[in-house]
């Protein structure tokens, strides 16, 4: 196979020659002539074939690699990883875990997208090297990257191995990464916002208690929480769990975990007490389970679907915004 095979440059024509290596590499897709792990010319034999300087060739592999159709291996050269050409934006997408309110927003996404793209999502799990090894291993071969650094706080210098202006930051402001366009959670001004809704309602137990485990939690709730009951001067604590603990008359709890949302479920009905009148129980991150568990969990909870459709917005339109997704207390009946 040789070069003129796969690649045409017309000098007289008015398309780009970086443009025209992109539209040969895709007709010879097309044609059968490549196929998946077929090794393209390298740049220097591309240049001198064709009289083109190197940063014509590499604006034409850069474009195809966004697109995943090529791949690059350090040392030895290009390679096809992909045939399929229906898509033409390829994104990567890399949440901390998959739940069912995470579920919500990537259900949202795909559904805004159009059909000429496709995402490829990843998780790491909060396990930092994961986080590092999968940016590193993504970089130079999407069009789209959207990266959800959960509790990593320092991640610029992963980041900054991906074109900055494809980058997209989700769920979470950071400091170190404010140049990025970003769609967040306010966790301590939504925690703050939701309870003063409720006021009247909080306000009519004797004591209220965060079950906070900590960990890959975000700490601004519970400043939000305290904020609140300091405020209104609310009797107030923050435990870790509710495991060995009976709860009591006049107390209402906010749960993270959906773990410490049963066991309190399920305390409260042995003891005979009822949910929203002598124990209250809010929970954070609203989903239709919730909606009918123990007659209606109430919850505070940002709205993943609209952080969805928001995202899918912003990666179609090249937006570079920092958007605050908006959150509400949802009232129902064990509060």
């Amino acid at each position: 196979m040789t070069l003129t095979d796969i690649f045409n440059i017309d000098e007289t024509s008015g398309i780009p020659k970086y443009r025209q290596l992109i539209n040969s590499v895709c007709h010879a897709l097309e044609q059968g002539i490549l196929n998946k792990g077929d090794k393209l010319a390298s740049v220097n034999q591309i240049c001198g074939a064709f009289s083109l300087s190197r940063d014509t060739v590499l604006l034409a592999f850069n474009d195809l690699r966004s697109r995943g159709i090529v791949i690059s291996i350090p040392g030895k050269g290009y390679y096809i990883d992909r045939t399929d050409l229906k898509f033409d934006r390829q994104i990567f997408l890399l949440f901390d875990e998959l739940n069912v309110f995470k579920e919500d927003l990537y259900t949202s996404f795909l559904a805004h997208l159009d059909d000429r793209t496709i995402v490829d999502i990843y998780f790491h799990h909060f396990n930092y090297q994961v986080y590092k090894e999968l940016i590193s291993d993504a970089a130079g071969r999407y069009s789209a990257y959207i990266i959800m650094p959960a509790t990593f706080n320092n991640s610029i210098d992963i980041i900054r191995q991906l074109p900055a202006d494809k980058v997209y930051i989700l769920d979470r402001l950071k400091a170190d990464l404010s140049d990025y366009p970003v769609i967040y959670q306010d966790f301590e001004q939504d925690v703050y916002d939701g309870m003063m809704k409720g006021r009247e309602l909080f306000c009519k137990y004797t004591k209220l208690i965060m079950v906070f485990p900590g960990g890959k939690e975000p700490d601004e709730r519970v400043a939000g929480f305290v904020r609140f009951c300091t405020d209104l001067r609310i009797t107030h604590e923050i435990i870790r769990t509710v495991e060995k603990r009976n709860v009591q008359r006049g107390e209402a709890y906010l749960v993270v975990s959906d773990r410490n949302l049963v066991r309190i479920v399920k305390n409260a009905t042995a003891m005979n007490l009822q949910l929203g009148q002598d124990v209250g129980l809010v929970s954070f991150n609203d989903t239709m389970l919730k909606e009918v568990v123990a007659g209606g969990i109430t919850t505070i909870s940002t709205d993943f679907v609209l952080m969805g459709k928001r995202l899918s917005e912003m990666v179609l339109n090249h937006t570079r915004n920092r958007i605050r997704n908006p959150s509400k207390l949802i009232l129902r009946n064990s509060l």
